[in-house]
Order: structure tokens, then sequence, then C-alpha cells
């Protein structure tokens, strides 16, 4: 039976994923900080494993666990990430390093410690949880925005260098979907940005975030993870969730300062 390990599963779209992964018939190992929050999972038979991707030893042990147990790993599917807001002066640079341990250097780590596994199996698939945030941009999202767009640069020369290993390197960009994401970045946005030179801006994109609540569930996501996994050539990237498509495609389309308009209008009418 082939096995996979899906960070950030305590809840959203690692949780669903987790899930779908074993109803595919896979072993699962589901990583996250919080154990306590996953007992739904371990009540499924799903193997829980106490994970931080800030945390080098715990990261290290959690493969060593699957190794030991398994004897193989197939599936890295790297979810766990955060988003971060505020205005780019406002934001303490310790806040930004620690957007990118989570987001970037986490993910990188547990590449590394995964690959010689595969490499040595001759096959393999990492599953990057990116965003359309990867490709997009909003006021006072530079932090966050510059950790995906490094998910994306890393996993397409990830892609190239791992080929001949029989290793995909899969991207996975949502859209807008119901998870705890959205909360988490209004309050920092508010806790960072809410006063100050940078107030009108802050209250608006928290309005917006706040509002624009017609997100698809995080099983849409968990499902595509699914199909991109079990694809014997799968596609590069994979765009789905709530406006992920559409949105994607005007950014292709339209210039930079059209974009910048559309998009500031858009958080306009939300405020």
């Amino acid at each position: 039976m082939k096995v996979a390990l899906v960070t950030g599963a305590s809840s959203g779209i690692g949780e669903s994923t987790a899930v779908a992964l074993q109803d595919a018939g896979y072993t699962v190992y589901a990583a996250a900080r919080r154990v306590d929050r996953m007992s739904s999972l371990a009540a499924r038979g799903i193997k829980v494993v106490k994970m931080d991707v800030t945390d080098d030893s715990s990261m290290v042990s959690g493969i060593a666990q699957i190794i030991d147990e398994s004897g193989r790993i197939d599936v890295l599917v790297n979810n766990a990430g955060y988003g971060s807001y505020g205005a780019f002066e406002d934001v303490p640079l310790s806040e930004g390093r620690y957007q990118f341990e989570v987001n970037v250097f986490g993910l990188a780590r547990l590449v590394q410690l995964t690959t010689p596994h595969m490499r040595a199996q001759g096959s393999g698939k990492i599953v990057n949880v990116s965003s359309i945030g990867g490709k997009i941009y909003e006021p006072l999202g530079g932090w966050y925005h510059s950790t995906k767009f490094a998910v994306e640069g890393l996993s397409d020369s990830l892609r190239l260098e791992l080929k001949p290993f029989g290793i995909d390197v899969v991207v996975i960009e949502p859209g807008a979907i119901k998870t705890e994401w959205a909360g988490i970045a209004v309050d920092n946005l508010m806790k960072t940005s809410g006063s100050g030179a940078y107030a009108s801006q802050a209250k608006a994109l928290a309005s917006f975030f706040s509002r624009a609540t017609d997100g698809s569930e995080p099983s849409v996501i968990a499902d595509v993870i699914v199909r991109a996994v079990k694809a014997r050539r799968p596609r590069t990237r994979y765009a789905a969730g709530y406006l992920a498509r559409p949105i994607l495609f005007l950014r292709r389309v339209l210039p930079d300062r059209a974009f910048d308009a559309m998009f500031l209008s858009m958080i306009r009418r939300f405020a």
C-alpha cells in the first residue's frame, strides 16, 4: 500500500486531504503541531504525527517514524501554511522571517528529507499547496505573497531536478476556501496595521476578507490533490476553488495597471 504524508492536517484542506487519500487507499500520516485536533483522523485509522514545520528535529523524527513503520513514502503533501498580512512598513522582520519559515523553509526541509527515499524507490509525488496568491498580489500582503511566489519558483525548479528519478512535483493553487485562513489573516492585519497610516487600507481589506465568504469547501481541493496524486502524468499545476480560474485568467491577460485597478475596485466594493 502506498504511503502519504500530509502536513497542516489538523483542519481545513489538510484534514480533508488526509481523509480523501485514505479513502483512495493510501496509508496516511497526518502531521500538525496540535495532535489533539486530529482525534477524528486517528479514529478513522489515520496515523497522526506531531510535527512543527519550523522545528527541524520534529520533521526529522516524523519522517524517520514513517520509514520505520511503513518502509517507504510515496506522497508528500506540503500543506502547512498561514497568511500574515499588514503594511510592509509595519510588519516586524521577525514576522516576515517566520512567514517564510512556515510557508517556504518548512516545505523545503520536508522535500529534502523525503526525496532520498523517493529516489531509492524510483517514484514519488511531491504536492506543494501554493495559492492563487502565488500568481497575484494584494495591498498589505507583501510577505504572504512573497512566500507563495517562492513556492511556485521552487516547485518549478524541483520539477525539472527530480524528473530523472521518477518524482513528480505538482503545485496546487486554491482560490477562496472555507477554512481558518481568512480569520487568521484578518486578525494579523488589524493587529499590525489597523491604526496609523495604513488603517483605511487595512479596514477595507479586512472587510473584503470577512465578507467574501462564498468560498469552496476544503474537500474541493482535497479531491484535486487526490486526482493529481493518482495521475500517471499529473499536470504541473492545478487551480481550483472559488474564483481561482477566473482570477488567474485575468492576471494572465490584463496588463499590470489594469489588474491593479480591477483589484482595488473589487476591494472597495466590499469595504
